[in-house]
């Protein structure tokens, strides 16, 4: 889930400026990189913050720029929304990608496939110094011929367009900020990526999409063992109903446990009566508790019920062997230790 939400927006490895913001296209070998064994296919991109606006709606976003190739590397049909997704028509005319957030706050109907919703573009200019009468953005207009449904980050900041409009708007000639490139199915990204950094120089930083995403996929691996260790904590509190259920067993049976005692029932076999009693209250609940969970798991992954808010897609379930053992085992351990001590201490205090 974490790599549909956040890998495949960004290319398997993209290529920067290390100090400036853009880079002029003649200096990388294309000739190099298309060559290099592994690679499907390289889109130039410009990436720019904006300002939209629709009828009365302004809005903060980030223009992409990019080829058509670039469209495909995202698979973009996968993740359109309210359209279909292209760049140009067969007259020419040009069109943009929006995240769907976006769409929702400008309040574009893009459901209309006749009549596209048209916004303006408003992009600040370089060098510029600001006096009264002089604007300080360069604007154009453009039809969005779909939505896009990525994650809310994308949803809410990203907008495509084609990247001789974007250049057209910022007044770039053979500029441009990035280069993505699509690696082919088989090969390793960071193997491709040493290779890439060797061709294109130490002006250029080269990332994969893990390491542009590098906080989140580090949260992934380690959310499972913080998960764990709630689970666990959240058992030992409820352990303490054991505890009370056995207490409460106990003080109730005081009466009777003196009379067996004097027909000469031991100290030994009351422990193991009330050991055992422990047990058997939490083995009910363990039973009961796995097949519990295991139907919520089975209903989520055939019917998908719960939906992740903003993103539109079900929350991920996966049921493995490994997980049943871990949680059967820590609750059977936790029973143990809180149906041994507790009676322990409650014969100690008997015998006083």
């Amino acid at each position: 889930m974490i790599k549909s939400l956040y890998s495949e927006f960004e290319s398997d490895i993209t290529i920067t400026a290390k100090k400036t913001k853009t880079f002029d296209e003649s200096e990388i070998s294309w000739n190099e990189l298309q060559q290099l064994n592994g690679i499907k296919s390289l889109s130039k991109g410009m990436e720019e913050v904006v300002v939209l606006r629709h009828e009365k709606k302004w809005i903060n976003a980030t223009l992409v720029g990019a080829e058509s190739a670039f469209l495909k590397s995202i698979k973009i049909k996968k993740h359109a929304l309210y359209g279909k997704p292209f760049f140009e028509e067969k007259n020419g005319l040009s069109y943009g990608i929006i995240g769907v957030e976006l769409m929702e706050k400008l309040k574009l109907d893009l459901e209309d496939e006749i009549e596209y919703e048209q916004i303006s573009i408003y992009a600040p200019k370089r060098n510029l110094k600001i006096s009264f009468g002089k604007a300080p953005f360069y604007s154009d207009q453009i039809k969005i011929s779909c939505a896009m449904n990525y994650n809310r980050e994308i949803n809410q900041e990203k907008i495509l367009l084609p990247l001789n409009d974007v250049r057209s708007l910022l007044n770039y000639s053979g500029e441009l900020s990035h280069i993505y490139i699509t690696v082919n199915v088989g090969n390793s990204n960071e193997e491709i990526k040493q290779k890439v950094a060797k061709i294109v120089g130490d002006r250029f930083s080269v990332q994969t999409n893990y390491e542009k995403n590098e906080l989140i996929f580090k949260t992934s691996k380690s959310e499972r063992l913080i998960v764990v260790f709630i689970m666990i904590f959240i058992f030992i509190l409820a352990s303490f109903n054991l505890v009370a259920s056995l207490t409460m067993l106990f003080i109730e049976k005081r009466g009777n446990i003196h009379t067996l005692q004097s027909m000469g029932l031991t100290k030994q076999s009351i422990f193991k009566i009330f050991f055992f009693e422990g047990l058997f209250i939490s083995g009910c609940g363990i039973v009961f508790g796995l097949i519990f969970g295991y139907l919520v798991c089975l209903i989520q992954q055939e019917f998908s019920f719960l939906q992740i808010p903003g993103a539109n897609i079900p929350f991920p379930i996966k049921f493995a062997l490994k997980d049943f053992l871990l949680i059967l085992l820590s609750v059977s351990a936790l029973s143990f230790l809180f149906s041994y001590f507790p009676v322990k201490f409650l014969l100690k205090n008997l015998q006083k």
